[in-house]
């Protein structure tokens, strides 16, 4: 028997999107920060779902812009950085949940 839990997917306070996945990988990957950058770009939301290598977003740290991929094939649950923000190192950016889709 395959065994699935339902994850509260936030878009911005109120709205939200129910994902069902294997209750086998439960928690979410955090996506951080390599070093102090600015979010260039966001190309995920919550709910979008990725693949291993996929280019979740963008930051721009000295000039140059420094890719943030997907370490494995899921859901993005929660996106918390905006483009134009600044972050710091080890600045939790996404997560993402692996699983089967429902």
């Amino acid at each position: 028997a395959q065994h699935l839990r339902l994850f509260q997917v936030m878009r911005g306070e109120h709205d939200g999107v129910a994902v069902a996945v294997q209750a086998a990988d439960e928690v979410p990957q955090a996506l951080a920060a390599p070093m102090p950058a600015t979010v260039l770009k966001v190309l995920v939301e919550p709910g979008s779902k990725v693949k291993k290598g996929d280019t979740v977003l963008i930051l721009e740290a000295m000039k140059m812009e420094l890719p943030i991929r997907a370490s494995r094939d899921g859901v993005v649950t929660s996106v918390r950085c905006r483009e134009g923000q600044l972050v710091q190192p080890e600045t939790v950016l996404a997560e993402i949940i692996s699983g089967v889709w429902t």
